[in-house]
C-alpha cells in the first residue's frame, strides 16, 4: 500500500493539497502521514516555543479532520520547528513512497528559501512533490 508523507503548516487548509491527496488516493488504498513543523509564527514579533507548538497542533487537528472528512486514511504529528528536522524525525521509523511539501509562493515562503523540497529529496532519496498554495486559499492562518 502506498504511503505518503505530507509536510505543511500555514498551507495546510489549501485546496491544492486536498486535491493532490484525493488524486493520489483515487487508484486505491493508501496512507498519509502529516507533519506540521512547529515553526515560529511570522505574524508575531515575539513568540514562545509553546505558542508555536500550540498553533501547529491546531493546524494538525484541522488538517487531519479535513482529510479524514474527504475519506482519506491519515495520521500525523507536530514536528520540530526546523522543517528538515521534522521530516528527519518522521522518516526515522517510517518508509514512504513520496513526500508532499506544501509551501507558500516564492517570496513568501521561508521553506523555499531553505530549498526544503530539494533538501528532502537529496537527503532521503525519495521523490518529492512541491505544491505551492496561495495564501488566500488556505483555511488556517
Amino acid at each position: 500500500m502506498p504511503t505518503y508523507l505530507i509536510v505543511a503548516n500555514q498551507t495546510l487548509g489549501g485546496a491544492e493539497l486536498r486535491d493532490r491527496v484525493l488524486e493520489l488516493a483515487a487508484p486505491g488504498p493508501c496512507e498519509f502521514y502529516l507533519v506540521v513543523p512547529a515553526t515560529a509564527p511570522k505574524e508575531h514579533l515575539t513568540w514562545t516555543e509553546g505558542e508555536a507548538r500550540t498553533i501547529a497542533a491546531r493546524r494538525l487537528d484541522e488538517g487531519l479532520a479535513q482529510l479524514r472528512a474527504a475519506g482519506v486514511t491519515v495520521d500525523g504529528e507536530v514536528g520540530d520547528a526546523s522543517p528538515i528536522l521534522a521530516v528527519d524525525d518522521a522518516l526515522r521509523h517510517r518508509l514512504v513512497d513520496r513526500v508532499i511539501v506544501c509551501t507558500l509562493p516564492i517570496g513568501l515562503s521561508r521553506w523555499l528559501k531553505l530549498s526544503l523540497p530539494d533538501r528532502i529529496e537529496r537527503k532521503h532519496k525519495v521523490p518529492v512533490d512541491h505544491l505551492v498554495v496561495q495564501p488566500e486559499t488556505t483555511q488556517a492562518t
